[in-house]
Formats: structure tokens, C-alpha cells, sequence
């Protein structure tokens, strides 16, 4: 039986402070997205001069196939005359010689040359209605030149040429990319002339792809600068172009483009939802858009990026999550915005990828913790020489002098109470009520299971209970036949099953203040008890009804709280309250004379006595009638004999907290659970040791030492402990003045540096625990530390958006800032270092992915597509392309909170937001992979890390304060399962579902 521990709270009165801070956040949101529409309105006039830029150039890369390839005609002819020409093209000549005009029944397999011996396209004067562009959802128009001259009309698809079909193979290709390079000695993109009316530079032409371009490919075309003595583009009907042509290219297949020549060249104009009214105007306003955008795009880096990847993928809408780009990257959204992963080298062919299980597989090894900081009455021994307890989602079965585990597992949320059976075997517990990922439900229920076998009896109240079980107890008078349950509904409903045959016997409201405790009488099944805030109640069950007397106080005060009870040897009540005293309870007969003949008997107290200083936690019998009981302010133990005589008594320590439970192991030896999630061993004699430790509040920071079976955790709590996995240990435990959130050993193993909330950070010697170095950066909360490789480096991230670099000297005991990097637009979640130790891999709170050239400065890499090859000393960057299919679809970008590849490289680890430990293989690059799942945690898993030679991965919950530690077995279907080295004690689990 159980409950947990509530109070209600008075609302503040300085809740209209809020208001100023919701305006604040409310500006800053509002610049946010005005930033955002800059950038967006930037993106798009770059994005249309781009495209303007792509079709002036059409027409003479086609010019140059053609006299390269003279079979490209015919394809050509086909493209062009196909399904609809998305626009109508004005060709002007540079000479009236060049002006010829060809009939439409000219395009055939001919090629026209013209009399200065240029080749020309045959291209059509026929006039098709203008369509609009899907990717840019704007109109190509074309500028007149003047009424005299002469106009050609060229024909483009609505989407793009597929030219790679019309190139010979061989050396023409490179050739061709040889000549698609940027010309030597020309000025850079945007780069404008001071006298602003002069005359600007030159065209010349560069491939648009970030990659090299492939063999058989040629994507887009763009302008790279200008030369002195030409005109610029942006004035409408200044230039116009002509291709050079020669017998020798004419008559061989192998030659190169040939070179672009100075000449005129009509300009294109794109509108969007405007008239077509002044297009000198309308480009001008464009211009000065992006010219306006370009001190925003300076001033942040991420916007920067940000544009890029805006006008990169302006030409191909509909991207869908895990599209594959070219050969070259593949994107994932997350809320939306476009990532894009790069894809490495060594895999040729993405598509033809197959996403299977791992071979390797976890088995629960070891649970650390134990939850006494809200439950009641959850530590039994029993005959086996076991104590039951539990955390999170598992019911933990410890032998206390073989000091190995055995776990159940069938509960899909937080167990919250359990008690066991009179014949000493059975166990009855009750969990929350939860939701799975999808939101859906997760029913509360009460489970009878055999603790022998670990085999489940029987599934009480599925679906009968709200919001969770509180508390439960088993009769004693029948042998066990029948199960009580109160639920942690607001009417705390009171109910009583039938334990054999699952079904309900009766149920009643109880009371709408917190219930703490439910029992049995021992003689009399008929009759219950419960009590918690400010009562005490007598139920008797009779046919099916349950009628309720409220025990009376009388003169006595009545206290707060009724936090426990138990029953004497007499049949007697005995309760602990608030006020540290223990009420003994008693029926007293009717009180005719004063109520009359309709008078009934009443529960009264009969004795009250001070028992502790603060509240009476727990009592529990022992045999003969001796009673212990534990208090809280004081953390006393007491022994009491049968008449309530004080006999013995002792203090446990004030790390431990305040005594939360006791069990009874032979008379003498006792368990003791603690409200700081402990449970201690001892008699009142030899004093109390803990066999069982833990956090007491939410953790984050989790890390293995590189070369030992050791790892340290921190949390909320402020505590940092050192762990033993293959002695199940705490080795030892601190206590700083501000909660730790991350930690990382050095190389070398001898410290440990441990991120704390405040931009404060710590390296602590792991033998004397001594702190050896100490600095602050910034004044925000700190989410990584990591070590180079060798040692050299200390890598910081911090909630300031910076990554602080420190160069490390003396074993990891001298530290000296080396440098910083600044870039990311959010705070920093993950990091890695490669494996040379010279470059790192960042993720960010809002998505992005960048990487860093430390030993040239900390230097952020701009090209995202030079770290595609790169390898990495650890992964536990969520965001990445070896990790891409580790998300769900849909994901928010804060279901996954960590991950850890193993150092085999053969799986990754997955903390997931939804109470589960996944197990993908390693790459796995493709969405929707398949993975081993694995319940255990009853909330969010912050953290995952395997142990140095990946015998174990150790799990992280947050609010459950349950450390998980897994034991990694290989094997697959059908053959025999090999287990990695380990030296850890014995432990079984409850056969568990098959994991997905």
C-alpha cells in the first residue's frame, strides 16, 4: 500500500510579473520573424537573377552541343518543340548577318550555319502562351530590344534539360567541365563598380553545384563575375552573345566547349504577384531588396546558411523528408526547415541501402536507484532473502548477501505502490496512468504476480481506474482472496477485487483529500481501513455496499496528516500523523444516554503518544509485538515494545534523508528506505550501511571513463556520484553548490570535468576527489564537455550559443583557453571531435549541423560538403547522416535527447523522449530504420553511453531518477547468442515483449 506524498500550494500573487516577460518574448519573436521575411525576400531576388542569369545562357550551351555533337540536334528538336514551351525567347543577333530568320520546317536533323560560320539552332518564330514556373511560382518574360531589330523565338521546358544525354562520353566531358571552371583573374560575384554609372565587368560562367560535377552531369549554369569594358546584365537589351565555331569542332566529337565571346544579349525579367508595368523599375527593386538584406545576412552566419540552402533548393519544390539529391545529399525536415546531409564517398548507390536490426541486442543487467522520495510503504523482504522495491517502470528483486538482481518488467508506466500476499510469494503492484508516443493512453492497472517465477497471475482494473493506482493491500483473514485498491482519482475511489477471478466485488468513494494508506483488518476481511489527510476511516463491507465511520479526535488535536498505520497484536489501530505522535485506536460502545437508542459504536482514540520530532513516516511490526517506527525531521528509529514502552532507538545519516519505510528481515537485521532514495542495511547495534543508492532529482550529465567499468553522473540534485558497473556501487558521491548537467573523462582517466548550471565548470581528480581546476564561461547553463581524442583539448558547450575551446596540459590538470567558436544561432545540444582531433561536429537547439577547423582557429567550415568524409572519434550528435534514420517521421526535434555510437561502430544507442532505449545499427543513414526498443524508464531518457569495450550501455532517466544499465549481447536469428566479455553479478528479467 501507498500513495504519494501531495500538498496544495497557494497560487503567488506576483503572477502579473509575467506579463512583462511575455511582451518581451513577444518583441523578440517579433524581430525573429521580420528577420526571417528579410531573408526571405533576399533569397528570392537572388534567386530570380539566378534564373534569369540560367536562361540567358540556354541557348548558347545548346549552340555548343550542336557544334560539338551534331546527332544533339534531333534531341534538341524534340525538346524544345514538346508538350508546351514554358515561354516565348527574343534571340537577338550581334550583326544584321547574324539576324537570319529560320522557318519552323527547318527544324530538322540540319544544322544551320550562318554566313560568318557560326552554328545556329533552328528555333521557331511560332508564339506559345507564357506558363508559369512551378518551382518559383513566377512568369519568364522577355525584354524588347527595339522595333528594328530582329527577334528569334527559343523554346524552354518547364523543367530542367536533361543534357547529359546529348554529351558524347570520353574526354569531351572533362573538357567540358575543364571550361565550365571559373576564368582566372576575374572578381567575385557581387562585387560592384565605385563609379556605380560605369561600365562593368565582363560575363563569365561557373557551375552552380557545390560538388564537383560528375561525370555524364551537368546541372545548372550560373554568373560569376564581370570583366572591365563590357556592359552589365541588369540593363535590358545591352548585350547579346555568339559562340565561336571551327571546322575542327565541327568535325571532332572529342572537343571542348567552345569559349563565350563579347556581344549583346537580351535580359530576362521574372515577375511575382506584380504587373508588368516598368521592368527597369521592377528590377531595380529587386536589386535594392537584396542589396538591403546583405548587412543582415553578414551579421549572422546561420542566416547566411540559411540563404544558401533557400536559393539551392529554389529550383526543386515538393522536397520531401529523405529525398535523395543527385548523388550528392539528401534532406530531412524537422518543424519544417531543411537539413541537408551530405553523403559520403563510400556509398555509391543511397537508394539500394538496406536498414536491418542490429544483431546486437540489450538485456537488463543492473537498475540503480530506488524511489522513496514520494511512495510509501514499498520495501518487503522476502523469504528468498530478497528485497522488493521499485523505480521507474521496473519492480527490482535484490538478494541482499548474493547481491544480485532480478527484475519485472510488465508495466508500461511508473509502478506507484506494491504489497505482498500473506502466503509470502505473491506480489500485488499498481502503476500511473501514461501515453505512448502517439498520445494514446496507457491504462492504469494492478498486477498479481508470482515472485518465484516472475510470471504474471492476473491483471486487475484495466481501465477502471483514473489516472493511476495509489495505493493497494491484500486480506489477510481469507488467505489473500481478495485485493483492495484505491485509485488517484479526485473521488479516490475505494474498490475490491476478487484476486482469483479479476473481477470487481464493490467500490465506493472514499474522500476527496489525498489518500496515503489501505489495509485489511487481519481478523476481519469485511473490514478496512484508510487514512491520509486529516482522517481516518472504518469501512465495513457488507453485500456489496461499504458503510464509512470517520474515526473521532475528540481532545486530542487533530493533526494534518495520518501518514501510516498498522495493527497490534490486540486488534488495536496504531497510526503515525504529522504532529510525531502514534494514536492508538479503539471501538468504543454506543453512547445511549447522551445519543439515545439510535446511537452507534464510534472509533476513538484510546492513547496518544510522542513517538518523534516532525512526522511518524512509517511503522511496522515485528514478531512478538514490538513496533518500529521511523521519523522524519529527526531520521530516528525507534523500537517500541507492546504496550508503546520506548526500548531502543538510533539516527541514520542526514545524506541519506529522513526514513521513508521499513521491512522487517529477522527480528533484528532490518531494511530502512530513505526519502533520498536509499535503502540501508543494519541493526540498531552495528548501525546502518546502503546496499542501494541513487539521485534524488532529474539527471543529464552521464560519461564512462575510457579505459575502467566505471562511469559518473550528475543532476538537478547537485550531487555527483561515481559508479562502479561491475561491482554495482556507488564508489563515491559529492555534493557541489549548483546542479551538474553534462560530464566527460580525459583520455588518460585520471579526472573528470563536470558542466554545471551556471557557465561554471569543474575537473575533479578521480582518487582524492579533489576539485584540481575550476573556470566560468559565460553566465548560461553548460550541455557538453569532450575531451580531444588525445587529450589535447577540451571542448565546452554552453546555452550561449558558443563553443569555448580550452588546450589542456599537465594530464588534464592545467587548462588554458585556446579559443572560441561562434556561429551557432542557438544553444549548443551535441558534440564530436574527429578522430585526428582537429575538427569538430556541433548540433544546435534549433537543427543545425556546422563543423569547426580548431587547429586553424576555431574556424567555422562554410563548405558543410569537405566534412563528408570525415571520421569522427565518438557520434552523439542526433542530427547527422549516419544517425538520419534513427528519427521518426514527424519528429519535433526534441524526441531523440541523446545518442551514443558504440566504439565497434557497429550500433548507436538512442535516448528517446517516450521513455524508450532504442538499438539501430551503425550507419543507418535512411529513414524509418528498424530498431531493437526497449522499455524501463518511466520518463524522458536523457542520456545513453556505452562502457569502454561496449560490454554494457548505461540509460539515463530524467524525472525517474533511474539509472538503466544493459548488458550487450550479440547474436542473430538462428544462431547461438554470444555474450560479450562482462564481469558483472547474475541478473534475470520477466520474460519481456519482442522489441521492433
Amino acid at each position: 500500500m501507498n500513495s504519494s506524498t501531495n500538498s496544495l500550494d497557494d497560487v503567488s500573487a506576483d503572477s502579473s510579473a509575467e506579463f512583462p516577460d511575455r511582451a518581451s518574448m513577444m518583441e523578440v519573436r517579433l524581430q525573429a520573424q521580420e528577420d526571417e521575411i528579410t531573408l526571405l525576400k533576399s533569397s528570392l531576388a537572388d534567386a530570380l537573377r539566378r534564373i534569369r542569369l540560367h536562361d540567358q545562357l540556354l541557348p548558347l550551351l545548346k549552340q555548343q552541343l550542336i557544334a560539338v555533337n551534331p546527332g544533339a540536334a534531333r534531341l534538341l528538336n524534340q525538346v524544345c518543340c514538346s508538350d508546351g514551351c514554358t515561354s516565348s525567347r527574343r534571340l537577338s543577333s550581334s550583326s544584321a548577318v547574324d539576324g537570319i530568320h529560320h522557318p519552323t520546317s527547318q527544324l530538322s536533323d540540319s544544322i544551320v550555319t550562318n554566313a560568318n560560320g557560326r552554328t545556329e539552332i533552328p528555333v521557331s518564330t511560332e508564339h506559345r502562351p507564357a506558363t508559369f514556373d512551378r518551382s518559383t511560382q513566377t512568369e519568364a518574360t522577355l525584354l524588347e530590344r527595339d522595333a528594328g531589330q530582329d527577334r528569334v523565338a527559343l523554346c524552354r521546358r518547364d523543367k530542367s534539360l536533361q543534357l547529359e544525354d546529348a554529351l558524347p562520353s570520353g574526354q569531351l566531358v572533362e573538357d567540358v567541365r575543364a571550361k565550365l571552371h571559373r576564368v582566372p583573374g576575374m572578381e567575385e560575384e557581387d562585387e560592384e563598380d565605385e563609379g556605380g554609372g560605369e561600365q562593368e565587368k565582363a560575363l563569365s560562367w561557373t557551375s552552380s553545384v557545390e560538388e564537383p560535377i560528375q561525370p555524364t552531369t551537368i546541372r545548372s549554369l550560373q554568373r560569376d563575375d564581370f570583366q572591365d569594358g563590357s556592359c552589365s546584365p541588369d540593363e535590358p537589351g545591352s548585350i547579346s552573345t555568339s559562340v565561336k565555331t571551327s571546322d575542327q569542332n565541327l568535325g571532332s566529337r572529342n572537343g571542348p566547349l567552345a569559349p563565350i565571346q563579347e556581344g549583346e544579349k537580351t535580359a530576362l525579367v521574372r515577375r511575382n504577384s506584380e504587373k508588368l508595368g516598368n521592368t527597369e523599375r521592377q528590377r531595380k527593386r529587386l536589386d535594392k531588396k537584396a542589396a538591403s538584406s546583405t548587412n543582415l545576412l553578414t551579421r549572422s552566419p546561420s542566416l547566411e546558411n540559411r540563404a544558401k540552402e533557400l536559393i539551392a533548393s529554389a529550383g526543386s519544390p515538393g522536397s520531401r523528408r529523405g529525398t535523395y539529391g543527385q548523388g550528392q545529399s539528401i534532406k530531412m525536415f524537422i518543424r519544417g526547415r531543411p537539413i541537408t546531409m551530405y553523403i559520403p564517398s563510400n556509398i555509391q548507390n543511397y537508394e539500394d541501402l538496406k536498414m536491418e536490426p542490429p544483431l546486437e541486442k540489450l538485456e537488463l543487467d543492473w537498475v540503480y536507484g530506488y524511489r522513496g522520495r514520494d511512495c510509501r510503504d514499498n520495501l518487503y523482504f522476502l523469504p528468498t532473502g530478497e528485497a522488493v522495491y521499485f523505480i521507474a517502470c521496473v519492480i527490482v528483486l535484490y538478494h541482499i548477501n548474493n547481491r544480485t538482481q532480478r527484475h519485472y518488467r510488465k508495466h508500461t508506466d511508473c509502478v506507484r505502490c506494491l504489497t505482498l500476499h500473506p502466503d509470502k510469494v505473491r506480489v500485488a503492484s499498481g502503476q500511473t496512468a501514461g501515453v505512448d508516443k502517439d498520445g494514446k493512453p496507457l491504462l492504469p492497472c494492478v498486477h498479481i504476480w508470482d515472485s518465484t517465477t516472475l510470471v504474471t497471475l492476473q491483471q486487475i482494473g484495466l481501465g477502471a481506474f483514473q489516472r493511476g493506482v495509489g495505493s493497494v493491500a491484500f486480506s489477510f483473514a481469507d488467505s489473500g482472496a481478495f485485493l483492495c485498491v484505491i485509485d488517484d482519482s479526485n473521488e479516490h475511489m475505494l474498490s475490491v477485487w476478487d484476486c482469483n477471478k479479476g473481477t470487481k466485488h464493490a467500490e465506493v468513494k472514499s474522500t476527496n483529500e489525498a489518500v496515503f494508506a489501505v489495509e485489511f483488518n487481519r481478523s476481519d476481511s469485511t473490514n478496512i481501513i484508510t487514512c491520509g489527510k486529516s482522517h481516518v476511516y472504518f469501512w465495513t463491507l457488507s453485500a456489496g455496499q461499504f458503510t464509512k465511520k470517520q474515526g473521532i479526535f475528540g481532545k486530542y488535536k487533530k493533526p494534518k496528516f495520518i501518514q501510516c498505520f498498522v495493527f497490534s497484536l490486540t486488534g488495536d489501530v496504531l497510526t503515525g500523523d504529522s504532529e510525531g505522535n502514534i494514536l492508538t485506536w479503539g471501538k468504543s460502545a454506543a453512547d445511549i444516554k447522551t445519543l439515545g437508542k439510535g446511537a452507534k459504536e464510534t472509533f476513538q482514540i484510546m492513547r496518544q503518544t510522542r513517538a518523534h520530532e516532525g512526522s511518524v513516516f512509517t511503522l511496522c511490526t515485528l514478531q512478538g509485538g514490538a513496533l518500529l517506527s521511523g521519523g522524519g525531521k529527526d531520521r530516528k528509529i525507534i523500537r517500541w515494545s507492546a504496550d508503546l514502552a520506548p526500548e531502543r532507538e538510533c539516527e541514520i545519516p542526514e545524506r541519506f534523508g529522513a526514513v521513508r519505510t521499513i521491512a522487517d528481515v529477522d527480528g533484528e537485521e532490518i531494511l530502512v528506505g530513505t526519502t533520498r532514495n536509499a535503502i540501508l542495511r543494519g541493526t540498531f547495534s552495528d548501525g546502518f550501511v546502503a546496499i542501494v543508492q541513487g539521485h534524488v532529482d532529474e539527471m543529464w550529465g552521464l560519461a564512462t571513463h575510457p579505459s575502467k567499468n566505471i562511469f559518473i553522473t550528475c543532476g538537478h540534485d547537485r550531487q555527483v556520484c561515481l559508479w562502479n558497473a561491475e561491482e554495482h556501487k556507488l564508489d563515491w558521491c559529492i555534493t557541489l553548490e549548483e546542479y551538474g548537467l553534462c560530464a566527460g573523462f580525459c583520455p588518460k582517466g585520471s579526472v573528470v570535468s563536470v558542466g554545471l548550471s551556471t557557465g561554471r565548470w569543474l575537473v575533479l581528480d578521480l582518487l582524492t576527489r579533489e576539485v584540481v581546476s575550476e573556470s566560468t564561461d559565460g553566465n548560461e547553463q553548460l550541455s557538453v564537455m569532450r575531451y580531444s581524442p588525445d587529450g589535447s583539448f577540451l571542448a565546452v558547450g554552453s546555452h550561449d550559443n558558443f563553443i569555448y575551446i580550452y588546450s589542456v596540459t599537465e594530464n588534464g590538470r592545467r587548462y588554458t583557453r585556446f579559443g572560441k567558436c561562434n556561429g551557432h544561432s542557438s544553444f549548443i545540444t551535441h558534440l564530436d571531435w574527429s578522430k585526428d582531433g582537429k575538427y569538430i561536429m556541433s548540433n544546435s537547439g534549433d537543427y543545425e549541423i556546422l563543423y569547426w577547423d580548431i587547429a586553424a582557429g576555431c574556424k567555422l567550415l562554410r563548405n558543410r560538403f569537405e566534412s563528408k568524409d570525415r571520421e569522427w572519434a565518438s557520434y552523439t550528435c542526433v542530427l547527422g547522416f549516419h544517425v538520419m534514420g534513427v528519427w521518426l517521421e514527424g519528429s519535433d526535434g526534441t524526441d531523440i535527447n541523446a545518442l551514443c555510437r558504440s566504439h565497434s561502430e557497429r550500433v548507436v544507442a538512442v535516448a528517446d523522449d517516450f521513455c524508450k532505449v532504442h538499438l539501430f545499427q551503425y550507419p543507418c543513414p535512411k529513414p524509418k530504420a528498424p530498431s531493437h526498443k526497449y522499455d524501463g524508464h518511466g520518463s524522458h531518457v536523457t542520456n545513453v553511453c556505452f562502457t569502454h569495450r561496449d560490454s554494457h550501455l548505461l540509460s539515463m532517466g530524467g524525472k525517474d531518477t533511474c539509472i538503466l544499465q544493459w548488458k550487450v549481447i550479440r547474436g542473430g536469428v538462428g544462431s547461438s547468442r554470444e555474450r560479450l566479455p562482462s564481469a558483472s553479478s547474475t541478473s534475470t528479467s520477466s520474460p519481456e515483449p519482442a522489441t521492433s
